[in-house]
């Protein structure tokens, strides 16, 4: 079946009404929670599959499937009672669901916003499979996935989007359209993927609500992004592998710190709320659930005998800004004069997760190593003449040491490393140097950094200053929206920035505005 053929199935959710007979209320009825009590459908209930559905984290025999309970997602509870609830869920090699199908049943519970996440084990290395939910008679939309290949297989190629901050106010998911269209192993999101915050000056469409600070609110919240129709078709097309940042909670937060003048207890039950909505609403594994505050979601993955791929986590750990008001998040610009920034304990990843990643450099067998973290590891400052250079202290800029030991672990890994990130709102390509700022330091790895969905980029005149005073910078450009594609195979990595201009229109074409490679063995960045 064709990609266009698969997207047209995909928002057909009738087509099974035999499907529904079969495994619809008299089935979920006999289902039982945990305590043994049945689970039982609700009378009078519209779809629960609003949210649509999605899979995520491919591994060589096993992959998550996703979906929520939500027939009036913006209500608590979304529209359903506060009781456990029975999904059927079903994955097979074809649409029709007539090869090595594979079923059960998931008890979704209201304390987890009747979400469902499903981990499938015991499947087949790299092959593509159908998926879909079926509850109270009604049956979701089709979904797609993959699993990843055996890890001693030899890989022709892996081919992945990158993606990042798709502030639903800011534009339209046009990225995420073309996203779902393509032919693709997994979609990589490194942060960002909802916004707590608003700005009335940009916006063309609106949030539902104010600024989160309840679960509730960041559930309405996580809803309003999913109801957008492009976002729901690139997860139901694609496997994501995420990874956040900052809004996803709030702006320029670090570790336990809140930049809006929340004390600790107050905001980490903030962060608690927002991560457990974060968990509740993405396809990840439900081993992954958080514990109040604290949520795991640094990993490893394996990509056959080509690649592996770490995705890190640069906020649940990491030190406040330097140079602000004392114990007082968010960043600022500030000048490279600032002592702080010479104090080797201040850290991105915090001291567990860097060893954890220079261990894990070391050990990987694997030609490429890519590292998925939330920002633009290459240096942004701005040289001032006359005056000590300035940078933004929220930015790897603001945490000089730990980039110098990430360099380092690189460095001593060997091997063809690119770093991916977000954040920044603008395309990026750099060479990254042993030591950033210094020309006679050798270059160690290649960084692509992906532009944003739809959120808003810097001006002009700033960027402009930015690339005069950072020569590392091979490309960046922060006047257009999009998103990275990359196909990397045994002899070289190739980078595609795709992009539309700001504001991103519903209907809007991207097109190629640059291409970049790294061949194999030869760190530097090199144009297409």
């Amino acid at each position: 079946m064709d990609r266009r053929t698969l997207l047209h199935r995909l928002g057909r959710q009738a087509a099974a009404l035999a499907l529904a007979q079969l495994f619809g209320p008299a089935r979920a009825q006999g289902a039982q929670g945990a305590l043994g009590a049945p689970a039982r459908w609700p009378a009078g209930v519209g779809d629960p599959f609003t949210l649509g559905v999605a899979s995520g984290m491919p591994r060589p025999d096993s992959v998550v499937i996703w979906t929520r309970l939500a027939p009036q997602p913006h209500e608590s509870g979304g529209g359903l009672p506060p009781v456990p609830l029975a999904v059927r869920w079903e994955l097979a090699e074809d649409e029709r669901f007539s090869v090595g199908l594979r079923r059960g049943e998931f008890l979704a519970r209201p304390e987890h916003a009747h979400a469902v996440h499903v981990e499938v084990n015991g499947l087949a290395s790299g092959r593509a499979w159908f998926y879909r939910f079926i509850a109270g008679g009604a049956v979701s939309a089709v979904g797609r996935t993959r699993t990843a290949p055996a890890e001693d297989e030899p890989v022709a190629r892996l081919r992945l989007a990158l993606a990042s901050c798709q502030h639903y106010e800011q534009g339209w998911y046009a990225a995420h359209r073309e996203i779902a269209a393509r032919e693709l192993d997994v979609v990589l999101f490194v942060g960002d993927y909802i916004y707590e915050s608003s700005n009335p000056r940009h916006q063309v469409r609106q949030h539902e609500g104010p600024v989160p600070q309840t679960l509730d609110a960041y559930r309405a919240r996580h809803a309003t992004y999913k109801l957008d129709a492009d976002l729901r078709a690139a997860h139901a097309a694609h496997p994501w592998i995420l990874t956040w940042d900052d809004h996803e909670v709030e702006n320029d937060y670090a570790g336990d710190a809140s930049p809006s003048g929340l004390d600790t207890a107050a905001f980490l039950r903030r962060r608690a709320a927002a991560y457990q909505a974060w968990f509740e609403h993405l396809p990840v594994s439900p081993a992954m659930a958080p514990n109040g505050p604290a949520m795991r979601i640094h990993d490893r993955y394996r990509w056959g005998r080509l690649a592996e791929l770490w995705t890190l986590d640069g906020r649940q750990y990491r030190s406040v800004q330097a140079c602000g008001d004392e114990g007082a998040a968010g960043g600022r610009s500030i000048s490279t004069d600032c002592a702080e920034l010479a104090d080797p304990a201040r850290t991105v990843f915090g001291a567990a997760q860097e060893r954890w990643l220079a261990e894990g450099l070391a050990q990987s067998t694997r030609p490429w190593k890519l590292l998925a973290q939330g920002s633009q590891l290459s240096p942004a400052g701005v040289a001032v003449p006359g005056l000590a250079r300035r940078i933004y202290s929220d930015g790897w800029d603001g945490y000089p040491l730990a980039r110098e030991r990430l360099l380092d672990a690189i460095a001593a890994a060997g091997g063809d490393t690119i770093v991916l990130g977000g954040d920044v709102h603008r395309h990026v390509a750099a060479n990254l140097r042993l030591r950033p700022d210094d020309a006679r330091s050798p270059i160690v790895a290649a960084e692509f950094v992906t532009s944003s969905i739809t959120s808003r980029g810097i001006a002009e005149p700033l960027m402009t200053a930015i690339r005069a005073s950072n020569p590392d910078l091979l490309h960046a450009r922060s006047d257009e929206r999009g998103y990275t594609f990359l196909e990397v195979t045994p002899q070289a990595a190739h980078c595609d920035f795709r992009a539309t201009p700001y504001p991103a229109q519903p209907g809007a074409a991207l097109y190629s505005q640059a291409r970049f490679s790294v061949a194999a063995g030869q760190p530097g960045v090199v144009r297409d």
